[in-house]
């Protein structure tokens, strides 16, 4: 004689537990669309910006080695990709402060600042030719200077709180 499998209890859905549940993947799927569109974006700066750098494959450059339509063109892109890296960095910094305040599960908050982190990395990429796709004798820029340093903390701030997520190591 085996044992009988005793009824399961019928329970009703939470409908907080739901309600929380439909707000955050409504939150999951607006990050991923807007992390696509803004990836787009950094995507197309980065094309613009290496069209701007075609007159040399020679990293930092002697402004001697391009036309002054050439050092035009270049110093226009570059402002382009540079405002977007301060643009970029900000809202990250909201972004990344408004989830952490959120009343997401923490596992919840972890999946979006992984997301995040995954843009992070690959905007950097982009990033990044702000300080090698640059003349032998950049001028100074505190803002951009700022925004490095800002957009490192965001990255740091992001790598700690996603920390304890099983089999992720960073």
């Amino acid at each position: 004689m085996g044992f009988t499998a005793l009824p399961r209890p019928v329970t009703q859905p939470d409908p907080a537990a739901s309600a929380a549940s439909a707000a955050f993947d409504k939150a999951r799927a607006g990050l991923w669309t807007s992390l696509q569109k803004h990836l787009q974006t950094v995507y197309a700066a980065e094309t613009d910006f290496r069209a701007a750098t075609r007159f040399t494959e020679t990293f930092p450059f002697p402004t001697s080695a391009a036309t002054p339509q050439q050092l035009l063109d270049y110093q226009h892109q570059r402002a382009v990709l540079r405002d977007l890296f301060v643009d970029e960095t900000s809202q990250l910094d909201t972004l990344v402060k408004a989830i952490r305040t959120k009343g997401y599960a923490e596992a919840d908050k972890k999946l979006l600042l992984l997301m995040i982190l995954g843009y992070l990395d690959l905007a950097e990429t982009v990033f990044s030719l702000l300080n090698t796709h640059r003349p032998s004798q950049p001028e100074p820029d505190e803002e951009l200077d700022e925004a490095r340093s800002r957009f490192e903390r965001v990255r740091n701030f992001v790598r700690l709180n996603i920390r304890g997520v099983a089999g992720l190591k960073i």
